[in-house]
């Protein structure tokens, strides 16, 4: 089992601390750095700019969104970061979800399955450098040939830049079960959200199929699964949980539209579909406090690392016995970070 920081993304101001959290991560043997990105900070400046100032942790992206950079341009900020710290970082992609693809980038949200194929195919290709990249593909046409403005001047092209590993690796975040099996077939590893031991057997079915599809690039004996989760070692569980309940009440009631919600989606196939129809409407509705109060305890409780440390340490050995072989944890300060460093 290995641990990983996630910085995520910001809110109204950049984190604080975060410069002694990654010093206190290194320090402890945390093995990987994080950052995100939703419609405010991007993940590439910031993991930069903390990464610099470390010397052995892996700094990867949890994810970059597809939409906010075409595949080219996300390689060549790969190719770029991978250069300066080394050899360290972990490509993490993720399609998001309709309401910010189409409201904040303003491209269609379609196909999710297929872009993702096409836009890691084309990374891969420019890192491997093996010659100008094409793509005939619906999405990434590259060079591009039709459309409005089109000169036709295009030139297919290889990056100037030798990339420093041809073969950076590329995470997928992924949460229903087409897009797990497609991240399991062309990805090396997978980005788990709102994770829980208690369906790692639904998990490996999805999994397994895709290590089973032709041409699979992994298998599970060197594919990597890093599962996001908050951890807080305490006495008064009631309190941690109440401090992240608003974090679920969002994710399932307001971070998407009723008709199309990935994380609400994943809830109910976790067994909370009454709660996840009450507090999408009690939150869609514009009654935030009633929609808190409408998640159990347990929905929070699920995905977190919460208790003493000795409860902490015996759920760990959940997660690791589940498959996870990455911690990938939401810490928010430096003690709970030395202190996840003893207990693994």
């Amino acid at each position: 089992m290995k641990l990983g920081l996630q910085l995520g993304y910001w809110s109204a101001q950049p984190p604080l601390g975060v410069p002694e959290m990654l010093v206190a991560a290194e320090e402890s043997g945390f093995d990987s750095v994080f950052t995100a990105e939703s419609w405010g900070s991007d993940a590439y400046t910031p993991l930069a700019w903390w990464g610099a100032a470390t010397a052995t942790l892996r700094l990867g992206t949890a994810v970059a969104q597809l939409s906010a950079r075409p595949p080219t341009t996300l390689a060549m900020a790969a190719l770029t970061l991978d250069h300066l710290s080394g050899g360290r970082h972990i490509i993490g992609l993720g399609v998001s979800g309709p309401q910010v693809v189409e409201g904040w980038y303003g491209q269609s949200f379609g196909k999710p399955l297929a872009r993702t194929r096409e836009y890691v195919r084309i990374v891969r290709d420019v890192l491997a450098r093996e010659g100008a990249v094409v793509s005939d593909g619906p999405h990434y046409p590259l060079p591009r040939r039709e459309g409005e403005g089109v000169t036709g001047l295009g030139k297919s092209l290889k990056p100037i830049t030798h990339p420093l590993r041809a073969d950076i690796p590329i995470w997928l975040g992924a949460e229903g079960p087409k897009n797990v099996a497609q991240t399991a077939e062309i990805a090396d590893g997978w980005l788990a959200i709102f994770y829980t031991p208690r369906l790692a057997g639904m998990y490996d079915e999805w999994l397994d199929e895709g290590f089973a599809r032709p041409g699979a690039r992994r298998s599970r004996a060197d594919f990597e699964i890093s599962a996001t989760v908050q951890c807080v070692i305490t006495d008064d569980v009631a309190a941690a949980i109440d401090r992240y309940r608003p974090s679920t009440a969002l994710y399932v009631g307001g971070m998407g539209a009723a008709e199309k919600n990935f994380h609400a989606d994943l809830y109910r196939r976790m067994g909370y579909g009454q709660a996840v129809d009450d507090i999408g409407r009690l939150f869609r509705s514009g009654r935030k406090e009633e929609a808190l109060a409408a998640v159990p305890d347990e929905m929070v409780r699920e995905t977190m690392l919460v208790g003493t440390a000795d409860e902490v340490r015996e759920q760990i050995g959940l997660w690791e016995a589940a498959g996870v072989t990455t911690l990938m944890v939401t810490a928010r300060d430096v003690q709970t970070v030395r202190a996840l460093g003893e207990l693994v």
